[in-house]
């Protein structure tokens, strides 16, 4: 017998004996009907069945994401009991160490994928039969509805079964600390390390599949009454007292995930009653029919809520991923006349101005308004590979302002945060609400500040150009590599370790780090900085969630004047193309 003969015959043991214990009889009879094809010889089926039995899904400080499908590579019941199993354990036992005697509580939510029912409710049986308090979210409701839930029903723990924004055949995991199970900067944030590890040794832990118990009944289906209580106080964020206008026609998508039931109650409370949801993409529908991937950040993700818009003559688009846990956005250029999405470093500055202005006319009820006292207590904070225009609006203010790595999970934890926000779409206006990014609560503020633009005979662009006369025009750009390999990730980074660029754009380069060794500032992660004589930026890091390499670029140009502005774009648009192409020339491209 070949090598190659015995790795198919112990692959279709494997199957056999997975499809004999698999709870759920779809998966196990597509893993007997695949395991039949390749035994037969078809090889794309023999590499499906490979790669569906190619390790264990592992878990980390994202959690479980994965294509659903039988094996221990995919996401299904199987693999989320023993999840479930392993993280009620470590729940108990951080319980049990920080507050000897109170019992461990839990709350669970889910969107409309594809299984997240099923994956919830078994986890809230799971989590009930190891005696934690167990609570389910009554539907399929936003991701940040679950982190509120964590921080309101005082939990130690959380779980949203959700892939956000990955392609329809996808899954995850997403795990949330709370109470006595994490220090008080992590309640209600997505976990970070060491806690990834701890939680991954007690699934690694957990015994066979047949000696998980899960409880019949004893958990609590919370009724619509948590919902109701986080649409009153999202929407309670608006300051109808400095920011009165309300005259903005808002169209908002949901990209068929479950967050706009809730967008519209939120914004209709918040007093924008001119709100037109997508038709075409309003109802949940875990198949995403009308879009090649359900991430606003796609090309041709928005284009129903652009042409929706043109249709209704709307002021602004409003996006929200299929969780809501993001948020995009879209108006009329008026130098172009035509509709585009504003970046999310453009979005995050607007928001992190709109907070400063609340604050400095001293509103109790700003967005996480921080305990301290002066007028600026209080951090604003991004993510590195995010413009710098924050620190400088931040630094205008005398607020103090700090860089995280990248992930909500960092940011939501930096101590006295009142605003922080990524450049892939996530914003945190509400800490005090929700220790996440929220695509619900970010749209209230973003229709605030539009309304408010054109009630001053503005637009958001306007109120962009004011933020590039003050603090210099911030121009940023990505590059961004799918790999089908995930080796040819490692090559790339380690070509540009060994040989590294000398310049971008024509400009030298001054500093180069290698954040992979770690600072005072911050954790060691894979990446690698470059700054240039022209104060260019650029920063090069595998994703963390996608099979991508991903380049961040950012250059700064000085402007004096408005009428300065046009030809600083051009200036800066050249700039980033130059760097571009030495981006792409020193990855080998």
């Amino acid at each position: 017998m070949t090598s190659s003969d015995a790795a198919l015959t112990q692959l279709l043991s494997d199957a056999r004996a997975w499809a004999a214990q698999d709870p759920d009889p779809a998966t196990a009879a597509a893993l007997t009907e695949l395991a039949g094809l390749a035994g037969d010889g078809v090889a794309a089926a023999r590499q499906e069945l490979a790669d569906s039995f190619n390790g264990t899904l592992q878990f980390g400080t994202a959690g479980l994401r994965a294509a659903l499908g039988a094996g221990p590579n995919r996401m299904n019941r199987v693999v989320v009991r023993r999840a479930a199993a392993g993280f009620a354990a470590f729940l108990t036992r951080a319980v049990a160490e920080a507050a000897p005697g109170a019992r461990p509580r839990a709350v669970v939510g889910y969107d409309a994928r594809y299984n997240s029912d099923i994956f919830a409710e078994e986890t809230a049986a799971i989590f009930t039969a190891a005696g934690i308090e167990t609570f389910l979210m009554p539907a399929a409701l936003p991701t940040p509805l679950l982190a509120y839930a964590v921080r309101a029903l005082e939990c130690d723990g959380g779980v949203m079964v959700t892939a956000s924004h990955n392609p329809p055949q996808d899954n995850g995991y997403k795990v949330y600390l709370g109470r006595h199970a994490v220090e008080d900067s992590g309640r209600g944030a997505q976990i970070v390390a060491p806690y990834d590890a701890l939680i991954a040794a007690q699934i690694d832990a957990v015994g066979p599949l047949e000696t998980i118990a899960l409880a019949t009944d004893g958990w609590t289906v919370l009724d619509a009454s948590i919902a109701a209580d986080y649409r009153a106080a999202v929407a309670a964020l608006a300051d109808p007292a400095q920011f009165p206008a309300r005259d903005l026609k808002i169209v908002l998508t949901p990209m068929h995930g479950v967050g706009g039931e809730t967008a519209v109650a939120v914004l209709e409370a918040a007093g924008f009653a001119d709100v037109t949801l997508v038709a075409e993409q309003a109802a949940p529908d875990p198949d995403f029919p009308t879009v090649n991937f359900p991430n606003p950040e796609e090309p041709g993700a928005l284009d129903l809520a652009l042409e929706t818009a043109a249709r209704v003559d709307a002021d602004i688009v409003i996006a929200n991923d299929p969780d809501a846990d993001r948020a995009a956005v879209a108006a009329k250029d008026p130098d172009t006349g035509a509709w585009r999405m504003l970046r999310g470093d453009e979005v995050g500055a607007l928001l992190g101005a709109h907070v400063v202005a609340r604050l400095a006319a001293g509103d109790a009820g700003a967005p996480g308004a921080a305990t301290g006292t002066g007028a600026a207590a209080g951090v604003f904070a991004n993510s590195i590979v995010s413009s710098r225009l924050l620190a400088r609006i931040a630094a205008a203010a005398g607020y103090a302002h700090e860089e995280t790595l990248t992930g909500f999970k960092w940011i939501a934890r930096v101590p006295g945060l009142l605003y922080g926000y990524e450049e892939a779409l996530g914003y945190c206006v509400a800490p005090s609400l929700v220790r996440d990014k929220d695509g619900i609560s970010a749209a209230v503020l973003i229709a605030e500040l539009a309304a408010a633009a054109k009630a001053d005979g503005k637009t958001i662009f306007d109120t962009l150009d004011e933020l590039y006369l003050v603090h210099g025009l911030h121009a940023s750009d990505q590059l961004s590599i799918r790999v089908a390999d995930l080796g040819l990730l490692d090559a790339m980074m380690n070509r540009l370790r060994v040989s590294p660029p000398e310049s971008f754009g024509g400009s030298a380069v001054e500093t180069a780090a290698d954040l992979a060794e770690g600072s005072e500032q911050l954790p060691p992660t894979d990446g690698l900085l470059y700054l240039t004589k022209d104060r260019s930026r650029v920063i090069i890091r595998p994703s963390g969630t996608e099979p991508k390499l991903k380049c961040y670029l950012e250059v700064i140009r000085s402007v004096g004047s408005a009428a300065e502005l046009p030809q600083a774009r051009l200036e800066a648009r050249a700039a980033l193309d130059g760097v571009l192409a030495d981006v792409r020339e020193a990855l080998g491209l």
